[in-house]
């Protein structure tokens, strides 16, 4: 099962409704993956500044005692069970490095110049409301509900997976390669903290890019490498795409107006978003890229 959300914003008036609108739809794909949920928003974000969404327990101080450590500042931004700090792009590897060494009990969902990723255990619309989704604002989201049928019900396990700078992934289906993936993507420098075949997705997309594709070409090299049937919604930081396997099983419809374009597993999940009524609503087609950016 599991229900996948997307949502990208044309309309600049629209941005401070953007949690709210992502909110509504993720909660509507509850019945298609009640056991647990994660978003991410692409907010506001400076030059020079790379923000890390970590989660866990006693995240009250971290930020201070990273600063302590690298010695330069850090904000602490907490929501709930996660928090987000904020320091110099220059300084994530030392930030990462000490987290890894005197924090091993939290975990990165995610890290870049915009993205905000959080993902608990519990209803999807529990999660929204614990992290206050509908507060948020900005220009383009994505959303997962996930029904663990193959794993263990467990944060780590949710979506969406991050593996690349403003990068994110939410998956609906299956990969049958993503064992000798993953060990290929291991060699090459990837890292994983999962045995999610997601994860690996991400991850493939991410060592495509840094080896210089663009999104679509890593989504169309995708369609060749990547063995099984999957639905992709991709976030990163200027804009989001879709891309479905040559075979397509898995349900999907978009909607596109002239203030947004919207994704989901079902048409249940945009028929209450503004003007949809208007909307063209069509069915994504197989082994197509359907990419948009901010200009």
């Amino acid at each position: 099962m599991c229900g996948i959300v997307g949502l990208f914003l044309k309309d600049k008036a629209l941005e401070p409704k953007l949690g709210a609108m992502l909110a509504t739809m993720l909660e509507v794909m509850s019945d298609r993956g009640p056991d647990s949920a994660g978003f991410a928003v692409y907010g506001t974000g400076d030059d020079g500044i790379v923000k890390l969404t970590v989660r866990g327990p006693a995240l009250a101080g971290v930020g201070d005692a990273l600063a302590a450590a690298i010695g330069t500042p850090v904000t602490e931004s907490p929501n709930d069970s996660h928090v987000v700090l904020g320091l110099a792009t220059a300084q994530e590897a030392a930030a990462r490095a000490w987290l890894a060494a005197e924090r091993p009990d939290l975990a990165v969902t995610g890290s870049g110049k915009r993205i905000e990723l959080y993902k608990e255990v519990g209803l999807p619309g529990d999660v929204a409301r614990r992290f206050d989704l509908a507060g948020m604002s900005g220009t383009h989201g994505i959303g997962h509900t996930r029904m663990a049928t193959e794993s263990a019900v467990t944060t780590a396990g949710a979506h969406p997976f991050s593996t690349g700078p403003d990068q994110c992934l939410v998956h609906n289906g299956s990969l049958s390669n993503h064992s000798s993936l993953r060990r290929m993507l291991t060699r090459e420098g990837i890292a994983f903290t999962t045995e999610n075949d997601s994860e690996v997705a991400a991850g493939y997309l991410s060592w495509k890019m840094r080896e210089g594709a663009s999104l679509a070409e890593a989504l169309e090299a995708g369609l060749e490498d990547l063995d099984g049937f999957f639905t992709f919604v991709v976030g990163t930081e200027n804009g989001f795409a879709v891309v479905r396997d040559p075979i397509s099983c898995k349900p999907a419809v978009m909607a596109e107006t002239d203030d947004y374009v919207a994704f989901a597993s079902e048409y249940r999940a945009l028929a209450g978003l503004p003007g949809v009524e208007k909307a063209k609503v069509f069915e994504p087609e197989p082994a197509r890229v359907y990419a948009w950016e901010r200009n």
